[in-house]
């Protein structure tokens, strides 16, 4: 295309009707003004919440749940409330929030508490003083007045996987330092099982409280799609059944909302370029392997070696049988893929947790199986398009020079 056949292009695109009214709504930072289907949940928060508005320190609390299932809205829905009622009644409470995977904010333990230093009003480097020193002015800040201080750690597994679970001791022995002021803890995690590898110090301080979401069901997401679908669409743009078929997609994939509203979204845009008036099944149906297709590769690109090669030991024995494997065989051609590329193997317990993670990516389905005196297993079974196997195979091959 010419630059001026290109510039045409888009002039023309923007006089194209568009069948978003508000595309924003379908992103997974909108805030709706009604949570659906976690009610329970919103109510034990609340409770577990209140006090802080009398300045009285409520429980650390942690919140577990699958990608997508309502934990980071949940507490952002209640938290904005207290805070707009603390602002009403002039009570000193602040309210701090951090997404921990994001990088160059939390990956390191100077980082964090920098950034939560920043938000308390203080100016810190980015980098350059004594860890200790930066403390002092984080205990400084908190401490100038009496005042309760809210801490949300969103994706707290990653952190602790970047910095080590020392910070996060730190952070619950805060309180012993200071003497006008409070700190409690909110941790959210992905990982069901993140808690359990924790010093039981951390472990039993920081979940005082615990709290699971669960993932959705079909008909449960049905009221979520529609909810957004209301504002995010002009009217009638929706193939009938679109939602339905969406909410059964997600549903497969461990309840996640998130991805319900990535499938129509991508739906969209497909259905736009090709020059549709209206949003029909076919280009969910291309969505749904675009997505599946790019997030799988994504997240195997992004693996460390010694993950990918739990993945490829696991794809390896796979390709050559139909029945489920264990995770003891999985070990055992670990570390022989090990040896191929000169990587030291890791203990089996922790390639039993890579087995995990990728579980909850999504990359594999597992089931625990008791064996009765001789403890349990895993039973694996590769969850990703059979299609796209030789790709991810290949990937991993050149990353470990096989």
């Amino acid at each position: 295309m010419s630059q001026k056949g290109l510039i045409g292009y888009f002039e023309k695109f923007l006089d194209k009707e568009s069948l978003f009214d508000n595309k924003r709504i379908l992103q997974a930072n909108y805030m709706p003004e009604t949570v659906f289907h976690r009610e329970d949940e919103i109510k034990k928060i609340a409770t577990i919440l209140a006090p802080s508005l009398k300045l009285e320190k409520p429980s650390n609390l942690f919140i577990y749940g699958k990608t997508g299932t309502g934990k980071t809205l949940t507490i952002k829905h209640i938290t904005n409330q207290i805070a707009q009622v603390a602002k009403e009644k002039d009570i000193k409470l602040k309210i701090l929030y951090i997404n921990c995977k994001l990088k160059r904010v939390a990956d390191t333990e100077y980082r964090l508490i920098a950034q939560f230093t920043r938000e308390l009003g203080k100016d810190i480097p980015p980098t350059g003083l004594p860890t200790d020193e930066v403390y002092k002015i984080f205990f400084s800040a908190i401490d100038n007045e009496e005042q309760l201080v809210i801490l949300i750690l969103d994706e707290v597994d990653y952190l602790v996987k970047k910095a080590g679970d020392e910070l996060l001791y730190n952070l619950t022995r805060i309180n012993s330092e200071l003497k006008n002021s409070q700190i409690s803890l909110i941790g959210i995690s992905n990982d069901l099982i993140f808690a359990d590898h924790l010093d039981p110090r951390i472990k039993s301080s920081l979940s005082e409280e615990e709290l699971i979401f669960p993932p959705y069901n079909a008909i449960q997401l049905q009221d979520i799609l529609k909810q957004r679908t209301d504002k995010a669409f002009k009217k009638n743009v929706l193939e009938q059944g679109l939602i339905e078929k969406c909410a059964a997609f997600a549903a497969r994939e461990h309840g996640d909302a998130r991805r319900a509203l990535e499938l129509l979204r991508v739906s969209a845009e497909i259905a736009e370029r090709n020059g549709f008036s209206n949003i029909k099944i076919e280009h969910l149906d291309r969505a749904e392997r675009e997505i599946e297709k790019n997030r799988i590769q994504d997240i195997i690109v992004a693996q460390p070696k010694q993950q990918q090669a739990v993945l490829f030991s696991i794809i390896s024995i796979c390709s050559k049988r139909q029945r489920g494997i264990f995770t003891g065989e999985v070990y055992e051609v670990y570390k022989g893929i090990c040896i191929q590329c000169g990587l030291r193997p890791l203990t089996q317990r922790r390639v039993s947790d890579i087995i995990s993670e990728y579980d909850m990516f999504g990359v594999i389905n597992t089931n625990v199986i008791s064996k009765g005196r001789y403890g349990r297993t895993k039973e694996i079974s590769l969850a990703i398009d059979y299609l796209l196997v030789p790709k991810l195979k290949k990937i991993i091959e050149e990353n470990l020079s096989l």
